[in-house]
């Protein structure tokens, strides 16, 4: 069949499709709301297309789909299946050791923040991430050690000046003193920045990058803009891992048409349960028990280990479910250990009466 012809019979709802060589080998792997329209992108408009695209379409000799009820489950699916068959063209979600941590280190006599490919815990380091954009992370930090003229060249640290403190970029931490109390101060205020404790660093930036401009130091005001966007980008990412990692179990209802729901139990960044009901079947009541049940059951007697930290393998798919969660696709709730203990079971019937209001 001619793939324009075989585009025409894809339906408009969500899915994932896999494109392939003349080998049959899988070249790319999507994921979109409506099959139809994404696919029939890729035969349209071939000018604008960058060449990258211009280069798989070229080679595209054929494609397959996989339908889901959800647009949540079309990104988790191709997830997964770009990890497993490593797509040619596709770049994201592939290499994991491409991910960066930030490592801080408290000891007073090594004090400092720097970025790894591989954390190793120790008693006096702290580490963040992990962090899939190595360059915004590496601008970030650079940009933090700037702005606080932090940016010690001496890594003996053995009272010596540092030639980045004769430049002004460096208070003189390497010095000992004063300027290595007001180091530390600002190392701590980075590790609350990091933990969305404190968001003063940011001000402090923005209130810099409006003088710079009021000064018509435009180039400064610039640099300070670039800076912050990339701070910010870091502390977006933290509250991610961060969510994950505090809430284990969530149950999760999206409205898919008048009458039918999907429910999704969700632990750590693993989906136990994806199910789908015919509501105009079932009254409240009876949707109430079966919720119920299945939270019971999935939460109470999974044997699924979480770790306590995200890692570079649990990142991208606690990227999607975050994203998802937030958005209005869905209302979702999460279930404390202690509520899955049978004199505590009350709190789940509440829960889910709540959960059940989803708005259309």
């Amino acid at each position: 069949m001619d793939l324009k012809e075989k585009v025409k019979n894809l339906p408009l709802t969500p899915g994932v499709y896999l494109m392939k060589n003349s080998s049959g080998d899988i070249i790319y792997v999507g994921k979109s709301k409506s099959l139809k329209n994404r696919v029939s992108s890729y035969f349209q408009n071939s000018k604008n297309h960058p060449p990258k695209i211009e280069r798989l379409v070229k080679t595209l000799k054929d494609f397959d789909y996989i339908l889901t009820d959800t647009e949540f489950e079309a990104f988790m699916l191709e997830c997964k299946l770009i990890k497993k068959l490593q797509p040619m063209y596709n770049s994201q979600m592939k290499n994991t050791s491409s991910y960066i941590y930030i490592e801080i280190n408290t000891d007073k006599k090594n004090l400092g923040i720097k970025t790894v490919n591989i954390p190793k815990e120790n008693h006096f380091t702290i580490y963040f991430g992990p962090y899939t954009g190595k360059n915004t992370v590496e601008r970030a930090i650079q940009g933090i050690k700037e702005f606080y003229k932090i940016d010690c060249s001496n890594s003996s640290k053995r009272n010596t000046p540092c030639l980045n403190y004769s430049l002004g970029l460096c208070i003189g931490m390497c010095m000992g003193g004063k300027a290595a109390r007001e180091y530390s101060k600002i190392i701590n205020k980075i590790i609350a920045l990091l933990n969305d404790e404190d968001m003063s660093i940011l001000e402090e930036m923005e209130q810099k990058m409006l003088c710079s401009s009021n000064n018509y130091d435009f180039e400064a005001a610039a640099r300070y803009r670039d800076y912050i966007s990339a701070v910010r980008t870091l502390v977006n990412k933290e509250k991610v891992i961060e969510f994950i990692e505090d809430n284990k179990n969530i149950a999760v209802v999206e409205n898919l048409d008048d009458s039918a729901i999907k429910l999704f139990l969700i632990k750590g960044n693993k989906i136990l349960l994806s199910e789908k009901y015919d509501a105009s079947k079932i009254n409240n009541g009876q949707l109430l028990t079966i919720l119920k049940t299945s939270i019971l059951s999935y939460f109470k007697d999974n044997e699924l280990s979480i770790t306590a930290r995200v890692t570079k393998e649990d990142i991208d798919e606690a990227r999607i479910i975050f994203s998802y969660l937030k958005s209005n696709n869905c209302n979702f709730i999460i279930i404390p250990e202690e509520w899955l203990n049978s004199e505590n079971e009350a709190h789940i019937d509440d829960a889910i009466s709540k959960l059940l209001i989803v708005e259309k």
